[in-house]
Formats: C-alpha cells, sequence, structure tokens
C-alpha cells in the first residue's frame, strides 16, 4: 500500500518541531550543566555563610621610628584599606575600562555576554573582551581557579557566575567595591590597590593622582603584559585607554584626558620583598626576634596585618648605607691591588681548592662518579650568569670556579649605631649586600675585637686604683711561663726600650706592651669582671692575650659596652622594635627598659677614660677625623686591628650616638697585606667618618651632631694633668740594650 505524501501544513509543524527541539535540547543541557555545577559535582560552592565572613590574610607592615613604611611580611603582600580611602577617579577608572554597567546588573551582565559572544564568535573581534563583571572578577579573586585546562573553563566560568550572584545578594555595590580593590592581583605576589600603590608609586592609595590611578587600574586585563616596570610603553598605552574610557563614560572631561594623556609615565618604585629596599639586614633580624615573640603570643606575623614599629631612623639609615658603599667600593679596590698576582682567590690557590670542596656542585659532581679532573672541568665550564659588582649587578660569562673566585674576594662589614641612653638600634649594617651576602655581621657574627677591647682593660685599672699618670714602659716583654709569649707594637723603634706611657699616651696611641702591663698589675680576674659589668656576654678566654682583644665578641655587646661612657657608666642592650599593634591598632607588645643596671664603673672612672678616647680622636690613632674628614664635632673613640690585619674596628662615642663598625673577611685566612691598609684607622673608621660628615649637613640631625660632652670636672682634669711620656734616666738605659727583648714571667693571674 502506497505511503500518504506529507501536506504542506504538515511539513511545516514538522519543521517548527524540529526548530524546536535544536533550541531546547541545547537549552536543556545548559540548565542541566548549571544544575550540575550549583550542586557541587565539580566543587562544593561557598555557601551565604561563608560569603558574609570574608577574611583576609594581611601583609604585616614594618615601620622606622620616624614612621615610614621600609619592609612587609607576607605570604601575599595585602594591605586592606577602608572604602574611603578610594579617591573618586579611582572607582570611575575602574567601573570605565573593566565594568561599565556596574550599577546595572546583579553580578552577571547578560547583555555584555551576548554583546562578546556575537563580537567574538560571529565577527573574530579578539578585542572583545571577557565579559566577566567586576563581581565575577571578585569572586574569581577569592575562590581562585584550582583546574586552568581549557576543557574547566565552561565549568570556571558557571561557579562564578553563581558565586557572584550570592554576593550580590549579601552585599551592597559599595561593599562589592571595597572588596575587589582589596583583593584583586596585581602580580608580584602583590594583592590590593594599596600594597599597589606603595609599590608603584610610593604612597598611600588616598595620594594617587588620576593618571597613577589609571596606570594601576589598566594592569588589571594583563598584570604582567601591562607591568609599568617591566613594559612601560605597553602600560603608558593602557592607561591612555582608561582615560579614554573615562571620557566615554562622562567621568573625565575630553580637554583633561587630552592633557593627561600627554604626561609621561612616572614611577617611584618601591620592593618590599625579602631582599630588596632599605635595611634589609635590620628587617631580617627584626623578623627572627618576632617569631621568637610569635610563638608565646599565638600570633602569625606572616598574616595577622601587624604594625611593627622600630627604632630604626629612616634618613640616618639612607646615610648610613651610602657612606659604606663608598668606603667599602674604594677600599675593595685597594684590597685587591694590595695582592695584586698572589691573591688568595685566585682558581689554582688552596684557599679555593678548599672552599670548591664544599660547594654543592662539587659534591654532586663527586656522588655521579666523575674523577677530580672531571669534576674541574665541569666546575670550569663557563655560562651565563649574574654577578655583583659595586656598580651594579653584571651578566657574565662565567664558570662556577670564576664565581667563587668573585665572591670570595669581597670584603664585609658590619657597623651599628644606637642611643647609649636607651638603647635603641638607629643604624643597622649587617653586610655589604644583602642579595649575596645573608650573614649578618652585626646578629651572627662573633669577631675578635683587637684594642677596642682595651678601654675595659683600662677601666679595669683605674677601677682598682691605678692612676692616669702612672707610667708603664713600652719596652717588649717575653713572658716565659706563657710559651715565650712577647706582645709588640706597630711600628716599634729602638728608643721604646727607654719610654714609658702615661695611660692616656698609651690608650690614645694604642700601645700594646703597655696595655699587657697595665693588664698584668690590674689582675685578669678584675678586667674578666669589669667586662661582664659592661655588658659583655660572651664568655671570654682567661688568657692575657685578652688585653690585645683576641676575644670574639659581638657588635651588639661592644655598642653596649662603649655607651656606658656617656650613660653614667651603664651598659645597654641594644634593642630594635619598639612596640607592635594589632590591624586595629591595639598594642600587642611594647619595649619596656628593664631594671636599671648599676654602673659598670664610678664616675670618676667614667669620664677619665672618656678624656682618655677624646685623646684617640684628637691626637692618637684616630686623628684622621679630625685631620682627613675634618669633623670638629665632640668625640671619642677607640680604633682596632688584629693580628695578622685580619680585623679592622672603630668605635665612636658621641653625647647621643654611639657607632661600633667592623670591616674583614669572612674567610679567616684571608686579611688585609698590610697593616696601612687593614688597620681600623683606614679600614673600619672611614664607615663611620663619611656617615657623620652626611649627617653634619642635615639639620635634622642636630640633636646628636651639636650635642656636647658634659663638661669634665677640674679634679678630674688634674688627675690627667702629666707629660704623656717619661724617658729612663742615664744609668738605665746604659744598662738596657733595646735589640734585647727583657725576659721574665707574667704575674698577672
Amino acid at each position: 500500500m502506497a505511503k500518504k505524501k506529507a501536506t504542506p501544513k504538515k511539513k511545516i509543524v514538522n519543521r517548527y518541531k524540529i526548530a524546536a527541539l535544536a533550541l531546547l535540547v541545547p537549552m536543556a543541557a545548559v540548565l542541566i550543566f548549571i544544575g550540575l555545577v550549583y550542586s557541587g559535582i565539580w566543587g562544593k560552592l561557598p555557601n551565604t555563610e561563608e560569603l558574609s565572613d570574608i577574611q583576609h590574610q594581611r601583609a604585616s607592615e614594618v615601620y622606622s621610628a620616624d614612621s615610614v613604611l621600609i619592609g612587609k611580611y607576607f605570604l601575599n603582600d595585602r594591605q586592606p584599606i577602608a572604602y574611603e580611602q578610594f579617591p573618586q577617579h579611582l572607582l570611575d577608572a575602574l567601573l570605565a575600562i573593566e565594568d561599565e554597567r556596574f550599577y546595572d546588573h546583579n553580578g552577571t551582565d547578560v547583555k555584555s555576554l551576548v554583546r562578546v559572544g556575537f563580537k567574538s564568535l560571529l565577527l573574530g573581534d579578539a578585542s572583545s573582551g571577557g565579559g566577566s563583571t567586576l563581581t565575577q572578577q571578585l569572586a574569581k579573586n577569592l575562590y581562585p581557579r584550582k583546574d586552568r585546562k581549557s576543557s574547566n573553563i565552561a565549568v570556571n566560568k558557571v561557579q562564578e557566575m553563581i558565586i557572584a550572584r550570592r554576593l550580590e545578594r549579601i552585599y551592597s555595590k559599595k561593599d562589592i567595591l571595597h572588596l575587589y580593590l582589596n583583593t584583586v592581583s596585581f602580580g608580584d605576589n602583590t594583592f590590593g590597590i594599596e600594597s599597589a600603590s606603595r609599590k608603584f608609586f610610593n604612597k598611600p592609595t588616598e595620594a594617587l593622582k588620576i593618571e597613577e590611578a589609571a596606570v594601576l587600574v589598566g594592569m588589571l586585563k594583563a598584570t604582567y603584559g601591562y607591568n609599568p616596570r617591566v613594559f612601560p610603553e605597553n602600560s603608558l598605552k593602557r592607561r591612555n585607554l582608561v582615560l579614554a574610557n573615562m571620557v566615554r563614560n562622562d567621568f573625565v572631561a575630553e580637554e583633561e584626558k587630552d592633557s593627561l594623556q600627554q604626561l609621561p609615565l612616572k614611577l617611584d618604585y618601591r620592593d618590599y620583598d625579602y631582599s630588596h629596599g632599605l635595611a634589609p639586614y635590620f628587617r631580617e633580624a627584626v623578623r627572627k626576634q618576632l617569631l621568637d615573640w610569635a610563638k608565646d603570643s599565638g600570633v602569625n606575623i606572616y598574616t595577622a596585618g601587624l604594625k611593627i614599629y622600630t627604632t630604626l631612623d629612616y634618613r640616618m639609615q639612607q646615610l648610613a648605607e651610602e657612606a659604606m658603599l663608598q668606603h667599602m667600593a674604594k677600599l675593595q679596590a685597594d684590597f685587591e691591588k694590595g695582592y695584586g698576582k698572589n691573591a688568595p682567590w685566585r682558581s689554582d690557590s688552596p684557599t679555593v681548592r678548599k672552599a670548591a670542596k664544599q660547594l654543592h656542585d662539587y659534591q654532586k659532581l663527586k656522588e655521579a662518579g666523575l674523577s677530580e679532573k672531571q669534576i674541574w672541568d665541569s666546575l670550569g665550564t663557563q655560562k651565563l650568569m649574574k654577578l655583583p659588582f659595586y656598580d651594579g649587578e653584571q651578566e657574565v660569562q662565567a664558570s662556577v670556579l670564576d664565581s667563587l673566585n668573585h665572591f670570595m674576594k669581597f670584603l664585609n662589614v658590619g657597623s651599628l649605631g644606637i642611643d647609649p641612653h636607651s638603647g635603641a638600634v638607629k643604624s643597622w649594617i649587617g653586610g655589604i649586600n644583602f642579595d649575596y651576602f645573608k650573614y649578618d655581621h652585626i646578629s651572627q657574627s662573633e669577631r675578635q675585637v683587637g684594642s677596642t677591647f682595651k678601654p675595659i682593660v683600662y677601666t679595669a685599672a683605674l677601677e682598682s686604683g691605678i692612676e692616669p699618670c702612672d707610667y708603664f714602659s713600652t719596652r717588649e716583654v717575653e713572658y716565659e711561663n706563657l710559651k715565650g709569649w712577647s706582645p709588640g707594637n706597630a711600628g716599634d723603634e729602638d728608643d721604646e726600650a727607654y719610654m714609658n706611657y702615661s695611660m692616656e699616651k698609651a690608650l690614645s696611641e694604642s700601645i700594646n706592651t703597655v696595655t699587657v702591663k697595665i693588664l698584668e698589675k690590674t689582675g685578669m680576674e678584675q678586667v674578666l669582671e669589669q667586662a661582664q659589668k659592661m655588658g659583655i656576654e660572651k664568655t671570654l678566654p682567661n688568657e692575657p692575650s685578652i688585653a690585645l682583644g683576641t676575644g670574639e665578641i659581638k657588635i651588639t655587646e661592644m655598642a653596649g659596652a662603649y655607651a656606658s661612657f656617656v650613660n653614667q657608666g651603664r651598659p645597654v642592650k641594644p634593642y630594635l622594635v619598639q612596640m607592635v599593634t594589632s590591624e586595629t591598632d591595639s598594642v600587642l607588645y611594647e619595649h619596656k627598659d628593664k631594671k636599671e643596671v648599676p654602673p659598670a664603673m664610678g664616675e670618676d672612672t667614667r669620664m677619665l677614660i672618656l678624656e682618655m678616647m677624646k685623646a684617640t680622636i684628637n691626637s692618637g690613632t684616630a686623628a684622621r677625623i679630625r685631620s682627613t674628614y675634618g669633623l670638629k664635632n665632640d668625640m671619642a673613640g677607640k680604633t682596632g686591628t688584629t693580628q695578622k690585619n685580619k680585623d679592622a674596628w672603630f668605635a665612636a662615642i658621641t653625647p647621643n650616638y654611639v657607632n661600633v663598625t667592623w670591616v674583614g673577611h669572612d674567610n679567616h685566612e684571608i686579611g688585609f697585606t698590610s697593616t696601612a691598609l687593614g688597620q681600623g684607622a683606614n679600614a673600619a673608621l672611614p664607615v663611620f667618618a663619611k656617615l657623620y660628615q652626611k649627617m653634619n649637613r642635615e639639620k635634622q640631625f642636630d640633636d646628636i651632631t651639636k650635642a656636647r660632652f658634659t663638661p669634665i670636672p677640674e679634679s678630674i682634669m688634674e688627675r690627667l694633668d702629666c707629660e704623656p711620656t717619661k724617658r729612663d734616666g742615664f744609668f738605665k738605659r746604659l744598662f738596657t740594650n733595646p735589640n734585647k727583648k727583657k725576659k721574665r714571667k707574667f704575674r698577672g693571674g
């Protein structure tokens, strides 16, 4: 039987059914897909309760004593701020470029999605944008995509749309803008507008100009591609596009836009990461102290948004770092020149070979079974690497051995400045370059202190009853009960065998032979006790050589001890943190002075030693403070140089500031080639002298640089009123052979 042909009317109905199915099936599929996403099959979505209590990790901020932000501790660099701190032109720029219809949608903008879909799919317009609203972007910021595969884009987008709708039901538009600007990423682990503003323009958000706000908002499309530091041309074009969009949305007049677009891109970039910025060694020392404190207080310093107020003087620290680099660059050149072709860091030197065997590269090659020749050949293979120089970092072709040679030649430094009345740290230089030399020579290092220990010996002597005008022979003595130990003086002359020095002369000229004899007369036990009274906590060797500074002591302890000479005889303990507050400004920690320590010496002794150290500056081993650097400030001090010129020291005392500086090599096998180069007066003193020159030029330091020592009573000055030297009489000289050492036993305990 023949099949009936469909009537035209039926054909039309069938076509409608097919068309309807063609529309309904995909729509049903989409709805099912959305339902599955909503149900959490691809991951649980945050509920209303979770979204109502959004908590941010906040970076902790480190401030100088004069309230300048010097660093941060963070997992994510974020500083949330109040909505009222957003300038209106920042909000306008954001809406103009990221979400023009922000106030017209409820989290998802269907109209924009249709527009983007039409342009992208039908017109092939790659510049049509992504169609995500600010609220959707906020959802993505709060709940980052865990799986970034292209196959999961649809799931991620739907999840963000659902979260966005929920956010809009909970929060006002103002709240959403507030949340967005405090969470959005600007790349380089920088989150939120406040952190970005401080990083790129070194100012708080509320101080941003229109063109600066446009730069930061322009970054949001591609934080790396539009980074103004990395790609300034891209950033400038993007900024101008933001400004053009602000005109289109009636936020800025055409004339103002034209003038703003003519402005150059000007950054004031500040990197708050671990290694860069001002006082990196100081910030690291603060961090370590805070970690100890946080263990007891239960606070996470990386996420709690603490405000850490330190004792550091921002401007003084800047000047101190400048002074250090100026001096160390020159000293380094002289140091290398002094060794010439015989440098201990040359590739074939035993010192380098020994150091190379400690390298991870060497150990790895050794474990792989390579022969010694193969290992050295491999370590000698050159490649492109970055190495530090005083005029900046350079990319060079170098091998592992070349790199080792390069780093081994560097001298290093530790320089600490404190308030001698409180112990508050004012300047802190732990090394020459924190990027490459992490070891802190203030908080970690203990080095022989050389002649800077002598004032402690002389203090003990005066306390024991020895008079300033007592004379001691400068003649060298070989001590038979000390294995023939025979301390001498730098630049010995024959005439010294006949000379006798007063205490003031001996200290100002740093005479070793006299200092040992003073210790002998005072007694070892009394000297060691005196050191403890003055805040030296390190157990020192019970040996006569301690008189010449063979004990290894931290810079912090030396600075605290020297403070006693201008602090009524009381030593201080240097401290770094004044106060720590929570994000709501509740005080969590505040430095409190410990119970007042008793004076480590009598007031007469304090004044006498201070006068002796003034002579060191005026006419003794530190006289170049006056002659070379032209410093006329009230000042006392002491230079120090250790055996074989391994360590150079200078301790400076002014009425309101004490500074102790060490310069030397981290490898104890490497010293200066001569005393002229490596003595404290040449290697360490200039770090302080150059700093003080700079401070003298700035009025803000007048309370330090123009401070005067308290006048010394006449009765004290009378005790110092004697000839500095006294020559042996004729008959004693007649029976003294200047070329023959005197031999006897050491009797100082």
